[in-house]
This record gives C-alpha cells, structure tokens and sequence, in this order.
C-alpha cells in the first residue's frame, strides 16, 4: 500500500516494478483524475471511480468499483459533501490512504434554499482554487513516493503555469460582458466560484445535484430574476437534464444557450476532455449567451 500522512514508509521504487505495476491512484470523478495525472505524470496510474458522464454526488458504486479501491495506493477525492458516497466506498475498498484535496480551504457557503449553511463544493471551478489542489496532491504524492518528488513538483509548477494563464484569459474574456448581463443562470449551484472570482451573480434552479428536484417555487424564483434582471441565456449541466430549465427559457423568452461541463469531463473527441478545456468551453458559451447576444 502506498503510505500517506505520517505514516512510515514509501511505496515500492521503479527499479522494482514493471511499468504495468505502477501505483494506482483512485479518484472520486473524472475532473479529479486529469487533476492527478497532470501531477502524476507517468509515475503513477490513475483512475476514475465514475466515468465520463456520469453524475457523481449520488453515484453508486459497484462491486467491480469496490474491488478496484480495494487494489489501489491511495483515494483522492473532492470533500465537502460532494462525494456523499466517499465515506462508505473507503471503507469498503479496506486499508486504503484517501486524500481530500478541499481539506484546509475556506469554501463559500450556500446562501439559500434547503442546502443553506453548507459549503458549496464546487472549488475545481476555479483556477485560482485549483491550484491549491495541485500543491495539495504534490505534497501528498511526494510524502508516498519520495523518489517522484522532484518529478511531482515540476508537473505540479508546469501545470500551474497553465491554470494561472487559464485565469487571465478568464478574467479578459468575462469582462467584455455588460454589467447588467452579469447574471449566470444554470441547472445547478456549481459556479459560484467561478462567478464570484469573475465578479459575477449567480441563479440557478437547485442548489447542489444531489438535492435536484425541480419545484414550482424555484422555477418561479429563477423566472422571475430572468425577468427582472432581462438576462438573454440560461445554461444546463451535462450530468443531468435540462428539460425544466428548457421550460424555463420558453416562458421567459431568454435563450438556452448549451450544456456546460462541471461534475464530468466529456468524451476524448468532445468539447471538455481536460480541465483546462472544461473551463474554456464553459466561457466560450458563457460569452456567447450573454455578449454576442447582448449587441
């Protein structure tokens, strides 16, 4: 087993084990996992529990998903309630190490409906949050594999570079939309970092995934700041389904403007395989409803 913490010991070194015998590394979802092979490299295996697609606030696992967990070195995941299958799957998968990569950041808290006072688990929205993951997993991944750590930390600064360039572009890009338009409207809670790091509002029809059922006390709500603030485009996730928010856009005129990516990568040939493209298409269509359609 990989060895995490203050536990002692190390994992097994590469002169000892074929390439086909790397330490596998077991995370919760799909954005996690290009997380971790951006600092991985090819030092480490890593796998995604859920697959691209899928939802994973309540994911659950198979028995194929336990045995898996069961073999692995160590489980990243997400935290902050995201994973509410986390604690029961680690268990399950036995003596294995698990990292939670929100661990010792602020979050933002949600500020209403029935998830009121919990944190909003979302931080992999923003790159400025992300960033402090990647420090999280080179630190975690040296600590296990001390002979990889010169390797973590320059995966780790490379990537980061590119998450720091990925912040600039976002910040450019949103600042071209009129102050009055600043209202980003979506299926689920999930970018409110994102929006506040970009100093925007946020609306939305549920809170958070695992708690999706569409009332008419929040259609109407989110109907009526759609009116109100005159807001062009609303948007849907790709993990669940937009038909009330489709239903939403035809009673009040405003225009669906596509599917973002959050709680899963697209497919190799689709249009967010990585994170650093989830964000950029989610902008893209961002700017696409509420600039082009504001001129």
């Amino acid at each position: 087993m990989l060895v995490m913490g203050g536990c002692s010991g190390s994992l097994t070194q590469p002169a000892q084990r074929s390439q086909k015998d790397r330490p596998l590394v077991i995370t919760t979802f799909t954005v996690l996992a290009d997380m971790a092979k951006n600092v991985a490299g090819e030092l480490l295996e890593v796998q995604s529990i859920t697959k691209t697609g899928a939802e994973v606030h309540g994911y659950n696992p198979t028995p194929s998903d336990l045995v898996k967990a069961s073999r692995a070195d160590l489980i990243v995941e997400n935290g902050l309630g995201l994973e509410l299958w986390a604690d029961k799957f680690v268990a399950a998968a036995g003596d294995v190490p698990r990292v939670v990569l929100s661990e010792g950041i602020e979050p933002f808290l949600i500020a209403d409906d029935v998830y009121a006072g919990k944190p909003n688990p979302h931080m992999w929205m923003s790159p400025k949050r992300v960033i402090q993951y990647v420090d999280r997993l080179v630190v975690e991944f040296s600590k296990a594999y001390p002979r990889g750590a010169d390797s973590f930390a320059r995966n780790g600064i490379n990537y980061k570079k590119k998450l720091r360039k990925l912040d600039d572009e976002l910040r450019s890009a949103m600042s071209n939309i009129p102050s009055e338009k600043r209202v980003l409207v979506t299926c689920e809670g999930a970018f409110t970092y994102l929006a506040r790091d970009y100093d925007m509002d946020e609306a939305y029809l549920w809170p958070v995934n695992a708690e999706s059922q569409v009332t008419p006390k929040r259609m109407l709500r989110l109907m009526r700041i759609i009116r109100e603030r005159n807001i062009p485009t609303i948007f849907c996730e790709s993990t669940v389904s937009s038909k009330a928010q489709l239903e939403v856009a035809e009673s009040t005129g405003a225009k669906f403007g596509g599917i973002f990516y959050v709680d899963s990568l697209s497919k190799e040939d689709g249009p967010a395989p990585t994170l650093l493209r989830l964000m950029r298409h989610n902008v893209e269509l961002i700017l696409d409803g509420l600039v082009v359609s504001s001129d």
